[in-house]
C-alpha cells in the first residue's frame, strides 16, 4: 500500500452567465438517470423508487427518471403515454434517429415521468464513444466486458437525449440531470466534452473499488488513506469502472454521496470529498398500519410459530409463548454485512442465557440469496406434516362438533371418544408416529450447491450453534427470498418481518444500509453499526437512538472482540424485557421511523439540485 495522494484539483466549473431570473423563464427541469430506473438489481432502486412521491410533490411534471429499457421488466413496471411535451417530443426525436426510446410512466406511487433507452441500438458505434471516452478523458475499457459494454452504451444513448433536449428546452429553462452510481456516470464526461447546457449532480451510494476493498481487508478503514486507488483497481481489475465512477465524480457540478462514512471513502479513493450528503429515507406510507400494527405483529407471528413448529417440533418441543424472533437479511456479503459478527455475537447470547436460567428461547434467521439446488426434503416433509395434522383436526372438530350439538339437542351428554370416527382417530396417530425424528433441526432450510465451503454454515458448526434442544438460541439460515409463494412461510419479506421481535444488521462496510430502516417502519426495533451511514448518522445526530429502539454497536474503533460483547449485550437486554415494554417499544421505534420519511430527506436532494444550479450559472 502507498502513501495517499493529494486530492486532484476539483473540475472546474464552465464559466457562465449569472442565473436568469425565474420570471424570465420557465421552471427548470430535473432528469434522475441511473441503471435501475424500471430495472430492480440492488438498494439503488428502492432509493429512486421509494423517492418518487417526495419528487413529484416539488418538481411535479417538471421530473423524469431515465434508465436502460429492458423489455421483461418494462411489461410489469411501464405505461407507455403519448410523446407529448419536450421529453416526449425529444423521445420521438431519438427514434427518428435510430436510437430506441420509450416514454411513459413508471407504475409506481407518484406515476413518474420515465424515459427507457434502448441502448443495445448504439452498439454498432461502440467503438468510437470509447475511443472518445479514451481520447478525451483518458478512460480505458475491454473489449470483451458484457456490462461495461452496455453501460457505456447506455451513457452514450443519455448524451445524446440530453443533448437535443437542450437544443429545445435550455434557451427558457435550466436542466439538472442527476446521475446515480458508475453505471450511469459515463454521461457526466462526455457532457462536459459537449459543454452541455445544464447543471450535474453525480451520487455514488458506494464506491466500486471500496466494495472490493472492504472485502478483502478487516482493517479497511485503517488502512483507508494509504491505499493506491490506480494499484488498487488494477489489482481487483476494475480498472474501467473505478475510472468511469472517478470521472463522473469529477465531472459533476455536485458530487454527492449517502453518509460521512462513504464520503471518507469518497475522499480517499476517488480524491473528491462529497459536497453534499443524501441520506436514504423511506416513504414510510407504504408500511404505515396505524394502530393495526400490533394486531399485524401477532397475526403474523402466528404465521412464523407454524415454520417454527414444522421444523423443530419433529425433534422436540418449546414453548412459543416465551420464544422470540430475531433476525438479519440482506445481499451474502459474510463479511461487509455482519454475518460473522452477528454468529459469535449469538454463541455468547446462547451462553448467557443458559447462565441465567432464562425461560426464552430465540429463533434466530439469518435470510439471504445463496447459490442452491432446492429446498431441504426433510424441511418439505415437515411442513407437509404439518398441514396433514391441520387438515386431520379440522376434519375431527367439524365431526366431534356436529355430533356434540346432535347429542346436547337431545339432552344427553355423550362419550367424547365416541364422536369422532376410527377413521380419523387412525389417521391422526399414523401422523403423528411419522412426524417424530430423533435427528437434530436442520440449522439450514435448503441443500447448498457448496456445503463445505459455506462461511455462514462453518462457523455456526464452529461456535456449536447446531440447533441443540438444550441450547436456548436456535438458528435458521435461508438462503433464499422470502415471499407468499415460498411453501416454507407463505407470506411476504414485509409481513415476516413484521412478525419478528428484532432486526440485528451489525454491518462492517454499508454505505446506508436499508434493512435496519424497514425493520423500524414495520415496527420493529433494531440494531446497526456505526460503520454503516444509517447508524453513523443516528450515532451523530441523535444520541438517544438506544430509547427509540435502535441499537448502534461501535465497529468504526472497537475490535471485533468487544464489538461481540456489546452485540450479545444488546441482544441480552432485549431477551429481559417484559412482554409490555416490548410493545412499547415497539410503538416508539414505529413513530421514530418518520424521521426518515422521504418528505424530511428529500429536501437534501433539492438542496443539492439547488447548488448544482449556483454553480452552474457561476
Amino acid at each position: 500500500m502507498a502513501k495517499s495522494k493529494p486530492n486532484p484539483p476539483k473540475a472546474a466549473p464552465v464559466p457562465r452567465k449569472p442565473r436568469p431570473t425565474k420570471s424570465r423563464r420557465a421552471e427548470p427541469l430535473l432528469l434522475e438517470i441511473s441503471w435501475e430506473v424500471c430495472n430492480q438489481l440492488g438498494g439503488i432502486y428502492t432509493v429512486l423508487r421509494s423517492k418518487v412521491p417526495s419528487m413529484v410533490t416539488r418538481w411535479s411534471n417538471r421530473y423524469c427518471l431515465i434508465g436502460p429499457y429492458n423489455h421483461d421488466k418494462a411489461q410489469v413496471e411501464f405505461e407507455p403515454a403519448p410523446l407529448v411535451g419536450p421529453i416526449g417530443q425529444t423521445v420521438k426525436q431519438l427514434r427518428e434517429m435510430g436510437i430506441g426510446a420509450h416514454f411513459g410512466r413508471w407504475l409506481v406511487t407518484g406515476r413518474p415521468n420515465v424515459v427507457l433507452l434502448e441502448h443495445q441500438s448504439l452498439q454498432n458505434n461502440l467503438s468510437d464513444t470509447k475511443y472518445r471516452l479514451f481520447n478525451d478523458h483518458g478512460i480505458s475499457t475491454p473489449t470483451s466486458d458484457g456490462l461495461i459494454n452496455d453501460v457505456i452504451s447506455f451513457g452514450e444513448a443519455t448524451r445524446i437525449f440530453l443533448n437535443t433536449l437542450a437544443e429545445k428546452e435550455s434557451h427558457r429553462r435550466d436542466l439538472v440531470a442527476h446521475c446515480h452510481e458508475w453505471m450511469a456516470g459515463p454521461a457526466i464526461p462526455m457532457l462536459r466534452k459537449d459543454n452541455w447546457p445544464g447543471a450535474m449532480v453525480f451520487t455514488t451510494h458506494a464506491t466500486i473499488l471500496g466494495r472490493y476493498l472492504a472485502m478483502n481487508d478487516n482493517q479497511f478503514y485503517d488502512h483507508l488513506p494509504f491505499f493506491d486507488d490506480v494499484k488498487e483497481a488494477k489489482h481487483y481489475n476494475i480498472e474501467a469502472q473505478h475510472q468511469l465512477e472517478r470521472a463522473a465524480a469529477h465531472g459533476s457540478h455536485v458530487f454527492t454521496t449517502v453518509s460521512d462514512v462513504t464520503a471518507e471513502e469518497c475522499t480517499h479513493l476517488l480524491g473528491r470529498t462529497p459536497d453534499v450528503l443524501l441520506p436514504n429515507g423511506l416513504n414510510i406510507n407504504r408500511f404505515a398500519a396505524l394502530h393495526e400494527f400490533q394486531n399485524l405483529h401477532q397475526e403474523y407471528k402466528k404465521r412464523i410459530h407454524q415454520f417454527t413448529m414444522a421444523h423443530f417440533f419433529p425433534s422436540y418441543t418449546f414453548d412459543l409463548d416465551n420464544t422470540l424472533y430475531f433476525y438479519t437479511s440482506g445481499r451474502y456479503e459474510y463479511l461487509n454485512k455482519g454475518m460473522d459478527l452477528t454468529i459469535e455475537a449469538l454463541a455468547r447470547l446462547n451462553h448467557r442465557l443458559k447462565e441465567a436460567g432464562t425461560p426464552i428461547n430465540i429463533v434466530f434467521f439469518l435470510i439471504t440469496k445463496a447459490p442452491i439446488h432446492s429446498i431441504n426434503v426433510h424441511t418439505l416433509q415437515s411442513r407437509a406434516m404439518l398441514e396433514e395434522f391441520r387438515t386431520t383436526a379440522d376434519h375431527i372438530k367439524e365431526q366431534v362438533g356436529q355430533r356434540l350439538f346432535e347429542a346436547a339437542a337431545t339432552g344427553t351428554i355423550p362419550d367424547l371418544n365416541t364422536l369422532t370416527d376410527e377413521y380419523y382417530r387412525l389417521r391422526l396417530r399414523r401422523a403423528i408416529h411419522a412426524w417424530k425424528n430423533e435427528a437434530l433441526p436442520a440449522i439450514v432450510t435448503h441443500d447448498l450447491i457448496d456445503d463445505q465451503k459455506d462461511p455462514v454454515l462453518n462457523q455456526l458448526r464452529n461456535c456449536n450453534l447446531l440447533n441443540y434442544q438444550h441450547d436456548p438460541v436456535k438458528f435458521i439460515y435461508h438462503p433464499n427470498f422470502i415471499t407468499a409463494t415460498n411453501p416454507l412461510f407463505g407470506i411476504d419479506y414485509d409481513h415476516f418481518v413484521r412478525g419478528t421481535h428484532l432486526g440485528v444488521f451489525p454491518s462492517y462496510y454499508e454505505p446506508w444500509g436499508y434493512t435496519p430502516l424497514e425493520s423500524m417502519a414495520l415496527g420493529v426495533p433494531a440494531i446497526t453499526s456505526d460503520l454503516s451511514g444509517f447508524g453513523s448518522y443516528l450515532a451523530q445526530l441523535l444520541p438517544d437512538h438506544d430509547e427509540k429502539g435502535i441499537g448502534v454497536v461501535h465497529r468504526r474503533y472497537a475490535n471485533y472482540n468487544s464489538a461481540a460483547d456489546q452485540l450479545a449485550d444488546m441482544m441480552f437486554k432485549y431477551c429481559q424485557l417484559s412482554r409490555r415494554e416490548r410493545i412499547n417499544m415497539r410503538n416508539t421505534v414505529e413513530s421514530f421511523s418518520e424521521h426518515f420519511d422521504w418528505h424530511n430527506l428529500g429536501r437534501r436532494y433539492h438542496e443539492a439540485h439547488e447548488l448544482a444550479l449556483d454553480r452552474f450559472h457561476a
